[in-house]
Formats: structure tokens, C-alpha cells, sequence
């Protein structure tokens, strides 16, 4: 499927994190060296935690091995940015690889696009998603509207080697969120989670609507960076 005429979107399926994460490395070489366009890899996960290069990510993991072990969770590192976050069925994970450049996009501004694609592909579906600087990811207010719990419905992590982008977001869609208890959802102690199937109930959107108005999302705002004049421009 495309998203626009030069973004190719590829669909993995469910793939255990090791194997989505070298296809991204061949990918990113492949985009790197013009082989491949900018690409789109949507990926459902295998139960895993993955786990940061920053020194307090270890001690956000709650659980035993052998409790871990019990749940079929694996426990992945992972060279993206932030923290601790975990993956698993019912999950949308979206790897986003293309140049930077190509978009007038510094990284901050880059992670902003992604945060607006998830906000603007759940208006799709009725919820009110929003952004809580300083963290990073996508929230929805439980409750009063002003003042209600925010709870996290998609995670942001990326990286970028040689001006490519690797990583990218996850948003919970059915994702079974008693596997969050395992751990300090990206090292933010006191911040809970919620899913698309939490929200909406018997109302949430298969997987494919899913897949459809995240890509479609991404789409639009890359499309409308190509268009701008960015000469020295860096953000978003």
C-alpha cells in the first residue's frame, strides 16, 4: 500500500522485535544508498520490553525474569531514544525511515510530526488526543476535560543515523494493558496507559482502519513538508 506516490508503506504482520528491528537496519541502508524511497513499516510485535541505552532504564523494569517468563514477555534492548516501553499484539508500531532532509525536519520537529499523526488519526475514531510537554508521546484526558488524568495512548522513540530515521511510534490499539504493570511506562512513575479498545469499547476499529488512518495521517503531513520552501529551516 502507498501513502503518497513516493512513501511506500510495507506491512510486516506480527514479527518479534529482533527480526523487525534488523529489516529496519536493512531498510534504512537501503534508503540510505537511494535503493529504497522513504518507507513505512507497520509491524504488530510479539510480547517484548524494550529497553533504552539510558542508565536508569534497567531499574524501570518491575518485574522478575520468571514473572516475565510466565507472560511470554521477552526483554529486548534497543538503541532508539527514551526509555522503557513495552510492545505486544493489538499494538501498532510504525517505523517511519526517511531522510530528514528531504523534509525540512530537524528531529524535535520530526517527533512532532509523529505525535500529530497519531493526534490527528484518533480524531479519526472520536478521541481528543493531545500533547503533555515536556514528555513525549500522545495522551488522552480521562474525565474532566481540563483537569482529568492523562493517560498515554502512543509512545514516540526514534533515532537517526546519517540524517535516516529509525524507530518511530507506537500506539495501543486492543493492546493488553495489564503488560504495562511490568514495568515504569517510559521511566514516568504515577503516569498510566490506555488503548483505543479502553476508550471506545465495542466501538474500536479494527487494525486495518487503524493502520489506514495512521499511514493516511503520516502521509498528509510529509506531503505538506515536500511543499514548503525550507531553505535553512530545521523544525516542524
Amino acid at each position: 500500500m502507498m501513502a503518497t506516490p513516493d512513501l511506500r508503506v510495507t506491512d510486516l504482520g506480527r514479527m518479534a522485535y529482533p527480526a523487525a528491528l534488523e529489516l529496519q537496519r536493512r531498510t534504512h541502508q537501503h534508503v540510505l544508498d537511494g535503493i529504497d524511497p522513504p518507507t513505512i513499516l507497520l509491524v504488530e510485535h510479539d510480547p517484548v520490553i524494550t529497553v533504552s541505552q539510558r542508565k536508569e532504564s534497567p531499574a524501570h523494569l518491575l518485574a522478575s525474569r520468571e514473572r516475565l517468563a510466565e507472560l511470554g514477555i521477552d526483554v529486548q534492548p534497543t538503541d532508539r531514544g527514551g526509555d522503557i516501553t513495552y510492545h505486544g499484539p493489538g499494538q501498532l508500531v510504525v517505523y517511519p525511515i526517511l531522510r530528514l532532509t528531504d523534509y525540512g525536519l530537524n528531529v524535535g520537529g520530526y517527533m512532532r510530526l509523529l505525535e500529530q499523526a497519531v493526534i490527528d488519526a484518533a480524531a479519526a475514531f472520536g478521541i481528543e488526543a493531545l500533547r503533555d510537554p515536556p514528555n513525549t508521546g500522545v495522551w488522552v484526558r480521562i474525565g474532566v476535560p481540563a483537569t482529568g488524568e492523562l493517560r498515554k495512548i502512543a509512545a514516540v522513540g526514534v533515532r537517526v543515523k546519517r540524517n535516516v530515521t529509525l524507530h518511530g511510534l507506537a500506539l495501543n490499539v486492543t493492546t493488553d494493558l495489564s503488560h504495562f504493570d511490568t514495568i515504569v511506562p517510559c521511566g514516568l512513575p504515577g503516569r498510566s496507559v490506555t488503548s483505543l479498545a479502553a476508550l471506545l469499547g465495542g466501538r474500536v476499529p479494527a487494525m486495518d482502519a487503524v493502520k489506514r488512518a495512521v499511514t493516511a495521517a503520516l502521509g498528509r503531513a510529509l506531503t505538506q513538508r515536500t511543499a514548503l520552501p525550507h531553505g535553512g529551516e530545521g523544525g516542524a
